[in-house]
């Protein structure tokens, strides 16, 4: 059989600030069992560098993700096999894991500088590309959080500054102490609330936008749908992938799949194409174990799509007919959503 030629995955800007990623990144932290069972340090490795292999260069972990740091731990040894000038490596602080197993948020400039010095250390980098606040910490004025952080970007030991769903009036704030250089933000097919206004505010001060679950936690992968869930998956909680609203999910799926048939491609393919068709300064982020399911993210940059395209497309998953809530306020082992941080 005849190989397909790679794919070119072009390098765009992140921002105003000068970070320069690869067009599609990789979420590291399923490596670490989230969605299903852990990988081996060696396995994982394997996978991020196969996807840098292939023209990947954006890498993103968080010291939240697995048991013990294992996932910025599990990222540290792959970079080592891997040139550093080359990568763009982001990591998050600001979420902790409870002695009683739930999820709590810290944002006082201590403990941003105690967590940025213990990420140096687990992923044994000398400096941390693009830093994230993992949730906004609202009994700490963001000042005082980002005072700290721009202290950080000053030593040189972060390059950039970020922000994980913030709201509105926080970003403004933040990012008059210190450009924030980009928001990560769950954006997908069904998931769209920072189209309203969050989108708007970044481009109009030169914020970037990450994309976190742009393939709706797996579900444009088939997952609930196609494949049953491994039962410690936190997704047995989510409420989009449980009881009555996950089979008025299926029904959302069956129809979107009969368009990526029409179109050649994967559903997958086709949902991550219609986030990058939503502008450059939008970069998903899907995280994957397996090698085949990384080439057919991959292959979302081959899809051109037309205006008329993308609203067959947005016409197969009206927002308001998926079923569960996006923003959905729940605890697990692994996750917060707040409740108190408003999204407008």
């Amino acid at each position: 059989m005849e190989e397909k030629p790679q794919i070119h995955i072009p390098r765009v800007k992140l921002g105003s600030q000068g970070l320069e990623v690869s067009r599609l990144g990789f979420g590291c932290g399923g490596l670490s069992g989230i969605y299903n069972a852990p990988l081996t340090h060696e396995a994982g490795s394997s996978v991020i560098k196969e996807a840098f292999s292939k023209g990947i260069t954006f890498f993103d972990t968080a010291d939240l993700y697995g048991d013990d740091h294992d996932n910025e731990i599990m990222v540290g040894k792959a970079l080592k096999q891997l040139p550093r000038d080359k990568i763009r490596l982001a990591t998050k602080f600001g979420c902790f894991k409870t002695e009683g197993g739930q999820i709590g948020v810290k944002g006082t400039p201590a403990y941003v500088r105690q967590c940025c010095e213990a990420s140096l250390k687990q992923l044994d980098v000398d400096y941390i590309d693009l830093y994230y606040q993992h949730r906004v910490d609202t009994s700490v004025p963001i000042e005082d959080t980002m005072g700290e952080l721009k202290k950080l970007v000053e030593e040189g030991k972060i390059k950039y500054i970020g922000l994980s769903e913030p709201s509105v009036n926080t970003v403004r704030r933040a990012h008059a102490i210190h450009p924030i250089t980009a928001l990560e933000m769950e954006y997908s097919l069904w998931t769209r609330d920072i189209e309203d206004d969050i989108i708007p505010l970044c481009r109009q001060l030169g914020i970037g936008i990450v994309a976190y679950s742009p393939l709706g936690r797996g579900f444009f992968g088939g997952k609930a749908v196609l494949e049953s869930l491994p039962t410690e998956s936190i997704l047995t909680s989510h409420p989009r992938f449980t009881g009555d609203n996950l089979e008025k999910n299926k029904l959302v799926y069956s129809r979107f799949a009969n368009v990526a048939a029409k179109y050649s491609c994967s559903p997958p393919q086709l949902a991550l194409a219609w986030l990058l068709h939503q502008g450059d300064d939008i970069i998903p982020i899907p995280g994957t174990t397996k090698i085949k399911n990384l080439d057919d993210n991959i292959g979302s940059l081959a899809l051109k799509l037309t205006e008329e395209s993308l609203k067959e497309i947005c016409d197969a998953v009206p927002v308001e007919e998926v079923g569960g809530h996006s923003n959905y306020a729940y605890l697990t082992k692994y996750e917060y959503k707040y409740a108190n941080t408003p999204t407008k």
